[in-house]
This record gives structure tokens, sequence and C-alpha cells, in this order.
């Protein structure tokens, strides 16, 4: 697929603002997906049972949408680089 110069320089201007609502994204996803108990087990606290978690729901479902968002920001800095 062949792009003409018109669609580059299109593609020049967006790809910025496209990042940044991708990183404000991750951001938000990674944000959403922190828990207080994971200070426990630095000091000495049972932390266990963590090691058994399974995701369900909606959770599963934000760590999994946090890892498509990380993988389009990813080609999208890598599209940026190669423009």
């Amino acid at each position: 697929m062949v792009f003409s110069g018109l669609q580059m320089e299109t593609l020049k201007a967006i790809l910025p603002y496209i990042e940044i609502t991708l990183s404000l994204l991750l951001i938000i996803g990674i944000v959403l997906q922190q828990r207080g108990a994971g200070l426990g087990g630095a000091f000495g606290g049972d932390n266990f049972a963590a090691t058994f978690y399974k995701r369900r729901g909606a959770e599963k479902f934000l760590f999994n949408a946090t890892i498509v968002i990380a993988l389009l920001f990813v080609a999208s800095a890598i599209a940026g680089f190669l423009i």
C-alpha cells in the first residue's frame, strides 16, 4: 500500500495527538489497577495470597485493555520514528 504525500503529511500532523491520547489512556489504565496491598509485602506482611490471585470480570477487561493500549502506543511511537 503506497501512501501519497498528502496522506503522509496528514499522518505526521495527527500522530502526536494519537500518542498523547494513548499515553493518557495508558496512565489511567495503570493507575486503576494499583492495589494497596503491595506495600505490606515490603515490610514483612503476608503477601503469599497474592500469588494465587485470578483476575475476573471488569478487572480482567481493564488488564487486557491496558496491554492493547500499550501495544498501540509502542506501534505509534515506532511509526512516528519511521515517518
